[in-house]
C-alpha cells in the first residue's frame, strides 16, 4: 500500500506513571489487526514492555515505536516512560510527534510527571488530545479532573489554540473508548473513537521543500546489521545504500552511505526501499552516528537544530571493586571494562553524563531510579563494581552556588500526616500547599532541595505502612543551603572477617537491625546491620561458641534469630553515607565503609 506524507500520522502517548499509557498502546495494536488472532490471544500483557527490568517494575524506561494501520492511514505511535527519571526519553521522542494523547487516571487527575511532558509537547507546538482513563474506578472523580486538566492547559499554553483540545473517556485494560461519558461502562465499545480522534485531529506531517534532512533521536542494537538510527524524515525523502552526510553536533560533517531502511509495523521492522517526508524509520550502515546529529543529504547538507535536554541532578561515583572479596563473582570488573560499558550507555541514554574520577567515573543522571536501572542492569550483564551515595549536581552562577530543588507531592492517609512533616520537616521542605481530596486523604505540596529527597522514598514507606504516594519534578535552582543532618543511625560494622555464625549474630541483633544472615562470608569493615543507635558500632558476627566437655552439644537449645533484613538496590543506594560505598556483584549486594581498616577509620574521622 502506498501511503502519502498526508496519510502518516504521528503521536506520542504520554501521561504521569501507571496512568494507562502502554495498556492503550497495546489495545491500538491488538484492535488495528496489527497481529493474528492467535498471536493477540498469546501476546502477553504490555506488549511494548519488554525489557526485564520493565516488566519487574511495571513502568516503562525506555521510549519505544510502533506502528499500526486503520483504513488508508499510517499512524506512527510513540510510547513514552511516565517518571520523571526517565524524562530524557521524553524529550528526545517527542520530536518526531505532531501530536500528542495525554493520559489522565479518572481518579489521581493530573499529576507532576503530566504537567512536565505536556510543557515540553505544548513548547513544540504539538496537538494534544486528552484520555481520561478508567473511568470505571469507584474513587473516580471526572468532574473534578477534567477541571484540573483545564487549569493545567491554562498554565502551560504557549498559544490560544491549545487551549481547545477533545477530551475523551476509555477504560484502557478492556480497550473500550467513548466520545462522551457513558451512563454504563459496561456497555460494549471498541477503541475506534480513539482512531478516528488521531486520524482527525492530529496534523499531518508538514512537507517541506528541499533535500533530506532527518534528526536522529534514537539508536538500537542489532547483532546482525549491527546499529540503528532511529527518526523523522523531516524533510525530502531517504533511500537505501545511498550517500549521505552525517552532521555532527560539533557541525562537523562525515560523509556516510545508507545500508538498509526500515518501517515499523507492530513489533518488527520491515525493510523498504524508501521513505518520504514525515515517515518514522530506521536506518542502518552509519557506524558513527550518535543521537541528536542530522542525516541529510549529499549535495546540499544542512543541519537541523540539536536537542536541549535538561540537566542531571544527581550524580554518584562508579568504579571498580576494591573490597577483599574483588572478582570473585563478576565477569566484567576492570576499570576499563566499566568505562567501556558507560560509553555505550551514554549513545543512547541521552540525559546520562560520565566523567573520570580518580579509578572510576563519576556518573550523573536525572534522579536516584535513573541511576539504580543503569547499575541493575550493568549488573544483570557481569559486571562487578562498587557505588557512593548520590550528590546533587550543582551549578556556579554569578559567583554563587546554586543546587536542584524540586516540587514533591505526597498524598498519605490523615492519620500519617504529622510523620509525612516531621520527615520533610528535617530534610528543609517548605509546604507550599495542603488539601484534603475526596477519598479523604491528605495530599501536600512540599518545595524540597533534591538532597532531601536522597532516601525519602523508603523513609515514609516504613513510616505510613507502605501506603504512601509521592512523586516530584524539577523546579528549577536556588541557593545551595545548610548541610541536612544525618537521618539514620549509625551502622554495624564487622571487625573480624569470616563466616556469620548463628550464635554471634543472636548477640549482634541486640544491638540493631541486621542485613545478613547466618553462614554469610563477610570481611573486616563491611557493614552487617543498622545500629539503634547514631554512633557506628563495630561487632564481630564470626565468633562461634566455645564448648566444653563438661556440656552435652544441644543442652542449650536452638538459636532463634530475628529474620533480618534483605535491603533491595534502591534501599541500599538510600543507606549508604560519604563514607560508605556499595559493593555491587551478579550474586551480591554488600554495604561497607570506603576505610575498611578500623584503626585508618577512625584516624580519617578525626581529621
Amino acid at each position: 500500500m502506498q501511503i502519502t506524507t498526508d496519510k502518516i500520522r504521528n503521536i506520542a502517548i504520554i501521561a504521569h506513571v501507571d496512568h494507562g499509557k502502554t495498556t492503550m498502546v497495546d489495545g491500538l495494536l491488538k484492535q488495528s489487526r496489527t497481529f493474528r488472532d492467535n498471536q493477540a490471544e498469546m501476546s502477553e500483557k504490555l506488549i511494548l514492555d519488554s525489557g526485564d527490568q520493565e516488566r519487574e517494575r511495571g513502568i516503562t524506561i525506555t521510549a519505544k515505536q510502533t506502528t499500526v494501520y486503520h483504513d488508508e492511514y499510517k499512524i506512527n505511535i510513540i510510547d513514552t516512560p511516565g517518571h520523571a527519571d526517565f524524562s530524557g526519553e521524553v524529550e528526545r521522542t517527542l520530536n518526531m510527534a505532531d501530536g500528542v494523547m495525554l493520559i489522565v487516571d479518572a481518579a489521581e487527575g493530573p499529576m507532576p510527571q503530566t504537567k512536565f511532558v505536556l510543557s515540553k509537547a505544548l513548547e513544540l507546538g504539538l496537538k494534544p488530545i486528552v484520555v481520561i482513563n478508567k473511568i470505571d474506578k469507584p474513587a473516580r472523580r471526572i468532574e473534578e479532573v477534567k477541571s484540573e486538566i483545564e487549569d493545567l492547559f491554562l498554565e502551560l499554553a504557549t498559544n490560544d489554540n491549545q487551549l481547545h483540545y477533545p477530551i475523551y473517556y476509555a477504560i484502557g485494560r478492556e480497550e473500550k473508548a467513548w466520545a462522551e461519558l457513558p451512563d454504563n461502562p459496561e456497555q460494549h465499545a471498541d477503541l475506534s473513537v480513539i482512531f478516528d480522534a488521531i486520524i482527525n485531529q492530529i496534523p499531518a506531517p508538514k512537507e517541506r521543500e528541499g533535500g533530506l534532512q532527518m534528526l536522529v533521536t534514537s539508536l538500537q542494537y542489532d547483532n546482525f546489521v549491527g546499529k540503528y538510527a532511529i527518526g523523522k524524515v523531516n524533510r525530502g525523502e531517504i533511500t537505501k545504500n545511498t550517500p549521505v552526510k552525517l552532521v555532527q553536533v560539533s557541525g562537523d560533517m562525515l560523509n556516510a552511505k545508507t545500508d538498509k531502511l526500515f518501517a515499523f509495523r507492530g513489533l518488527v521492522k520491515e525493510e523498504i526501499d524508501h521513505a518520504i517526508c514525515g515517515d518514522i524509520v530506521a536506518v542502518t550502515g552509519l557506524s558513527d552516528v550518535k543521537i541528536g546529529e542530522t542525516i541529510t543529504s549529499f549535495d546540499h547538507p544542512e543541519a537541523l537544530p540539536t536537542m536541549k535536554l535538561e540537566q542531571p541532578t544527581l550524580s554518584m561515583y562508579l568504579g571498580p571493586n576494591t573490597s577483599p572479596l574483588k572478582g570473585r563473582e563478576g565477569e566484567f570488573t576492570t576499570s576499563r571494562q566499566i568505562g567501556d560499558r558507560l560509553q555505550r550507555e551514554l549513545e543512547t541514554n541521552v540525559a546520562l553524563q560520565v566523567e573520570p574520577s580518580s579509578i572510576g567515573f563519576k556518573v550523573s543522571g536525572r534522579g536516584e531510579l535513573h541511576l539504580s536501572v543503569l547499575i541493575e542492569t550493568m549488573r544483570r550483564e557481569g559486571y562487578e563494581f562498587e557505588v557512593g551515595r548520590p550528590e546533587v549536581v550543582t551549578i556556579e552562577e554569578n559567583s554563587q552556588t546554586l543546587e536542584p530543588v524540586e516540587d514533591c507531592i505526597i498524598e498519605v492517609g490523615q492519620e500519617f500526616v504529622g510523620a509525612v512533616s516531621q520527615a520533610l520537616g528535617v530534610r528543609r521542605g517548605v509546604l507550599k500547599n495542603q488539601e484534603t481530596t475526596s477519598q479523604g486523604t491528605a495530599r501536600m505540596e512540599y518545595h524540597v532541595p533534591t538532597r532531601g529527597l536522597i532516601g525519602l522514598r523508603n523513609l515514609l514507606l516504613t513510616a505510613t505502612k507502605g501506603t504512601v504516594i509521592i512523586n516530584s519534578l524539577p523546579a528549577g535552582y536556588e541557593p545551595m543551603g545548610a548541610a541536612l543532618p544525618q537521618t539514620r543511625n549509625g551502622a554495624l560494622i564487622a571487625f573480624e572477617a569470616g563466616a556469620s555464625t548463628t550464635y554471634a549474630l543472636a548477640n549482634a541483633e541486640a544491638r540493631g537491625e541486621l542485613f545478613i544472615g547466618p553462614a554469610v562470608e563477610v570481611y573486616t569493615g563491611m557493614i552487617v546491620g543498622q545500629n539503634n543507635r547514631n554512633e557506628d558500632l563495630e561487632v564481630n558476627v564470626c565468633k562461634g561458641k566455645h564448648l566444653t566437655n563438661m556440656r552435652a552439644s544441644g543442652s542449650d537449645g536452638a538459636v532463634q534469630l530475628t529474620p533480618y533484613t534483605e535491603l533491595s538496590l534502591e534501599q541500599c543506594i538510600d543507606f549508604i553515607e560519604r563514607d560508605e560505598l556499595l559493593e555491587v556483584t551478579p550474586k551480591n549486594l554488600r554495604l561497607r565503609k570506603r576505610i575498611l581498616d578500623p584503626t585508618l577509620r577512625k584516624r580519617a574521622n578525626k581529621n
